[in-house]
């Protein structure tokens, strides 16, 4: 179970309740009048860090803000002496220049991607930091893991900062939350990290194979980490990953939930998904998104508040310890208008439900894939 936001939601049990029937109608009425699958409207630019190799800034329309720069320097590999599969290598000695060697060298200007499983999860961390929070607290590094695991999950992004044999680049993604968390900031923090690993340029190589690299110095010649075409010798591009958050309201299923629906939520949901893009006769075409990674955050009704005794505490399941651990005859009795927090977890039906609208085609990953992707790069 993730960690929720400590921010309260400063409403009445009769306020939650409204809200909770209104969400769990047919279709559900949202507090903003967006529809089930809609987003809220955001600002987002890309480049706006002089000083990195990649950055970019989004600006919800309640008022989350966040900017992401990425980093990289050159850091020196530790020596291996067997290939990916297995086989005995011959590139660590004085002349030997196999097969994967050669292919790599030859795919070098094509975005790294062709070191094919040569990549570690150690040369990316990243680092998050959150108004209020320190850098040890639950959120913080919960939300860290989160992006990092999703990063990771396609084994794509590290075989990228493979150099050669012996050196690699060192990825460093640094997120700052510029507002207090009004809302759960991890879809924010996974769409400006996509959109600056997208911006993210490196040094075109001007070395040959296990020399020590040597790059470019004209910066217009650098290469695009993620590179936007297709070409012949990589007719295929991946994506950085993103990011939903989705509640569950009754029988409704909900993205990108404000403050207010993540209070009356049943269940929350974070589902992370990447895509390729492949290239065909009218240009790039995106590729139906794959599952990366999917967790269950606790909402915040589940966080209970000091003073509130077990017999209205859902995470003891309202039965109290002198009673012998029976329900309490209130625990029984619901008040009209009046809303309780929910007990339970997600059922697999309403998981797989989750699940198959992200990741079809057509569907919300996408949809959201889309409207990133038309976001102008530097």
């Amino acid at each position: 179970m993730a960690p929720s936001t400590a921010a309260p939601t400063l409403l009445s049990p009769a306020e939650l309740s409204y809200l909770h029937s209104s969400l769990s109608l047919n279709p559900p009425i949202r507090p903003d009048s967006r529809s089930s699958t809609q987003f809220r409207p955001l600002i987002a630019e890309t480049d706006i860090l002089p000083g990195t190799n990649g950055s970019a800034r989004i600006c919800f329309a309640d008022g989350n803000e966040a900017i992401v720069g990425v980093k990289a320097e050159v850091e020196k590999s530790q020596p291996t002496y067997n290939t990916p599969n297995g086989a005995e290598s011959t590139h660590l000695g004085t002349g030997g220049q196999d097969e994967d060697m050669m292919d790599a060298e030859e795919g070098r200007f094509e975005g790294r991607g062709q070191s094919r499983g040569r990549g570690e999860s150690g040369w990316v961390e990243m680092t998050i930091e959150i108004p209020g929070f320190r850098d040890d607290d639950a959120l913080p590094v919960f939300l860290a893991a989160m992006l990092n695991e999703a990063l990771l999950a396609s084994g794509d992004l590290p075989d990228r900062l493979w150099i050669n044999t012996r050196f690699h680049w060192k990825l460093y993604i640094d997120i700052l939350l510029l507002s207090p968390p009004l809302s759960y900031p991890l879809p924010l923090l996974s769409l400006t990290t996509h959109l600056a690993l997208l911006s993210t340029r490196l040094p075109a190589l001007a070395s040959e194979l296990d020399e020590d690299p040597l790059f470019n110095d004209d910066w217009d010649a650098s290469l695009h980490l993620y590179p936007r075409s297709s070409t012949s010798k990589a007719p295929t591009q991946d994506r950085p990953p993103i990011t939903l958050l989705v509640v569950a309201v009754g029988s409704n299923i909900l993205f990108d939930p404000t403050r207010e629906e993540l209070a009356v939520a049943d269940a929350v949901l974070a589902i992370s998904v990447g895509a390729s893009h492949m290239s065909g006769a009218e240009g790039d075409v995106p590729r139906t998104p794959k599952l990366l990674a999917i967790r269950t955050i606790d909402p915040p009704s589940r966080l209970t508040p000091p003073g509130v005794p077990d017999v209205h505490n859902s995470a003891t399941g309202g039965r109290d310890g002198a009673a012998g651990g029976q329900a309490h005859p209130e625990e029984q009795e619901m008040d009209q208008g009046v809303w309780r927090p929910p007990r339970g977890g997600m059922t697999r039906g309403l998981v797989g439900r989750v699940v198959k609208m992200v990741v079809e085609k057509g569907g919300v990953g996408e949809e959201v894939l889309a409207g990133l992707e038309g976001v102008g790069l530097g």
